[in-house]
């Protein structure tokens, strides 16, 4: 009998500091989740143009850029794929 009247008395759960640290983790990714829709609805994202390949090709155009000009990177992939040689041309 002593030794139930000398038990420490039982607390609610919420006076325990080690809940709310258990609590807090989940509640601060709750309110970064509204955060960040808040942050989606309000700035919406711009409408890609539709003719933006052939806008990117104009840029290519103006900058001095051909289609030829990515030959060496175009045979060094295909070296780098198949491992077969480009050929030696002939002088």
């Amino acid at each position: 009998m002593s030794q139930l009247a000398n038990a420490p008395e039982a607390k609610p759960w919420w006076k325990f500091g080690h809940v709310w640290m258990v609590v807090a983790g989940p509640a601060i990714v709750v309110v970064a989740s509204f955060i960040t829709l808040y942050l989606a609805i309000s700035r919406p994202d711009p409408v890609t143009d539709e003719n933006y390949y052939q806008k990117g090709l104009e840029i290519n155009k103006t900058l001095g850029g051909t289609p030829s000009s990515a030959a060496p990177a175009m045979a060094a992939r295909n070296h780098a794929a198949t491992g077969v040689p480009k050929p030696v041309d002939a002088p």
